[in-house]
């Protein structure tokens, strides 16, 4: 019997696969005196405490001051959390991200006057300084955003209570995670082989793809029965998570949770209702592709427990990292020569930690701060997936080359409801293609399912959740008690909505919403959908070449937080608050889904 392959060390891969870190730090010597010097800086700020109202001098000193000291800071934090996800069991790294940490927080509290302090000032005060010193114009569109707060900031002792509240805020949510991740205790069933398997969250994803019809029934059962026992305590902790965001949004004189939940953006509520109702009215598509589905599989019953085994077994087609390289740099020409200098700087200037090694974190991400790289973690295994994780990861990475590189600190990052956009955006235009170059139509099938079933998980899925999520707050505002009866009712209705006549009525999946922990993010996961749409949208007219299209993508990948992200995506040539952008979204999905009817009857 041959060895089982063994991961390699961290100090045996080669260099030219893993990203280089010594442009932030030259060696750890060096970011050990960053950090002493840092720590002596971190009092220096607090001299400027009390000095905002002495004039428009004393006011961008205070700025420039905390700004630089959070810049540096983020530097620091950036190198010792990469250092440590390149190998987890390395001790020292683990000791300097522990030590990080801790630095973070004290950073983090000597300048925690500055905001409540500003707002001490009238704007009226506040603008004859802007008026007064040339330098504090940069600053004009923060200085905006944080007076667009003031009609919610409370007095000082009022916002002490509720920031002293924080932890018994938050005691839903943990016990919610406690509960679902370590207190559950899932029943052993039965595997494809016979054999006894422990199910858990984990395990429970991966027998939904089961080819053994009665092993994901089994798992899909076996888990419910347990979220059935517990269904009054899960009502219990999601009940008072939503009192609490209610509660909260009171206190601060909002009219209701979503207005407060939306306002950190700026996003307006129509944008939220826009999604709701053009999926409402495109839940046919939907139906349609779940009906396709029960075709395929050739069952008489379709149930929840069927939606995720693969229709069409494995990938008929992968790739190897090289050959991902080049189909990437290939597959995003249509984003245009600048775009393209930066893909190839990130591959040749080692951006990218390419491979799997002993104790490195799993998963894929882009990160960096303001003065890095925004470098890349993979863990590659050849595959179809990887390539679209890769294109994913660039599509952030160079999402924040291009504001890092356009922008000044202030407005060097980008806002979560506009980050996903960027890369799936080039998810999309891999899709494009791959579907103009490959001609086998098992491969074509393949690449246009994968699409699909994003666009159900993502807009469909999602919508659907946030839908649930928005109709909980709204209840318990009324002061309906939010039972498990009235919760699970509600719940099944909705899903029957979104999944059609095609699908079976499972008991089971009344329950869905007692294991969803997005549920406790407080109106986060509309923005999934919104992103998904957009980017669809968005890849459609660059690839086509659409007059302007190009122009208007990359000044909002430029953009960073320079303005509202709802008036960047405008300039980018999408206007969130309409419905033009999701209807264009629809159309290649329907585009899609016809493609693909036609080339399963050929198969």
């Amino acid at each position: 019997m041959s060895e089982p392959k063994r991961l390699p060390k961290r100090e045996e891969l080669d260099e030219a696969l893993t990203w280089d870190l010594t442009k932030i730090f030259a060696t750890d010597e060096d970011f050990e005196a960053s950090y002493t010097a840092f720590e002596k800086k971190i009092p220096e700020v607090k001299q400027y405490q009390g000095t905002l109202k002495e004039g428009a001098g004393q006011f961008l000193a205070a700025i420039e001051a905390t700004l630089e000291l959070t810049r540096e800071l983020e530097t620091m934090y950036v190198y010792t959390s990469m250092k440590n996800d390149q190998d987890t069991a390395n001790t020292k790294y683990q000791g300097m991200s522990g030590k990080m940490s801790g630095l973070v927080a004290k950073a983090s509290e000597a300048i925690s006057w500055f905001e409540p302090e500003m707002l001490q000032l009238t704007d009226e005060e506040i603008w004859a300084y802007v008026e007064e010193e040339p330098k504090l114009e940069v600053y004009r569109q923060m200085i905006k955003s944080t007076l667009a707060e003031r009609a919610h900031v409370l007095s000082e002792k009022e916002e002490a209570l509720l920031a002293g509240a924080g932890e018994i805020f938050g005691t839903a949510g943990d016990t919610f995670a406690i509960l679902n991740n370590a207190d559950l205790k899932f029943p052993i069933i039965e595997g494809e082989e016979g054999e006894a398997i422990q199910l858990s969250h984990g395990v429970y994803g991966q027998l939904m793809e089961s080819v053994k019809p009665e092993v994901r029934e089994a798992a899909f059962k076996g888990l419910y029965s347990v979220y059935e026992q517990f269904q009054h305590t899960f009502a219990t902790t999601l009940s008072s998570n939503v009192k609490v965001h209610n509660y909260k949004a009171k206190a601060r004189n909002y009219p209701s949770a979503r207005a407060a939940a939306l306002a950190g953006n700026h996003i307006p509520e129509s944008v939220y209702d826009t999604l709701i109702e053009v999926v409402h009215k495109h839940l046919p598509l939907l139906h349609r592709y779940v009906a396709l589905r029960k075709k395929m599989m050739g069952v008489d019953e379709l149930h929840m427990y069927d939606m995720y085994t693969p229709i069409l077994g494995d990938a008929p087609i992968r790739y190897t990292y090289e050959e991902s390289v080049e189909k990437s740099k290939e597959a995003l020409k249509p984003l245009g020569e600048e775009y393209g200098k930066v893909v190839e700087e990130a591959y040749t200037n080692r951006w990218v930690d390419v491979v799997e090694n002993q104790g490195k974190r799993s998963g894929a991400y882009s990160s960096g701060a303001y003065d890095t790289a925004p470098y890349i973690l993979m863990n590659w295994h050849d595959s179809l997936d990887q390539l679209y994780t890769l294109v994913h990861e660039m599509g952030h990475s160079v999402h924040s080359y291009f504001t890092r590189s356009n922008q000044p600190y202030v407005y060097g990052d980008y806002s979560i409801f506009l980050a996903e956009i960027a890369s799936t955006t080039n998810e999309n235009i891999l899709t494009e293609h791959l579907l103009a170059t490959e001609t086998d139509p098992k491969v074509r099938a393949f690449i246009l399912n994968r699409y699909l079933d994003g666009f159900k998980g993502t807009v469909f899925r999602q919508t659907q959740f946030a839908e649930f999520e928005h109709f909980i707050h709204v209840e318990d505002a009324k002061g309906t008690p939010l039972t498990s009866e009235f919760l699970s009712d509600y719940y099944a209705n909705l899903n029957a909505n979104y999944y059609g006549p095609a699908v079976e009525k499972d008991a089971e999946i009344a329950l869905e919403w007692s294991r969803i922990p997005h549920f406790y993010y407080n109106y986060y996961v509309y923005q999934y959908s919104t992103g998904f749409a957009a980017a669809s949208a968005l890849a459609a007219k660059i690839v086509v070449g659409e007059e302007g299209a190009l122009d208007n993508y990359l000044t909002y990948l430029k953009a960073g937080r320079s303005d509202y992200p709802i008036d960047i995506m405008k300039k980018a040539g999408v206007d969130m608050t309409q419905a033009n952008y999701l209807e264009d979204a629809m159309k290649v999905f329907e585009t899609r889904l016809n493609e693909f009817e036609a080339l399963i009857d050929q198969l």
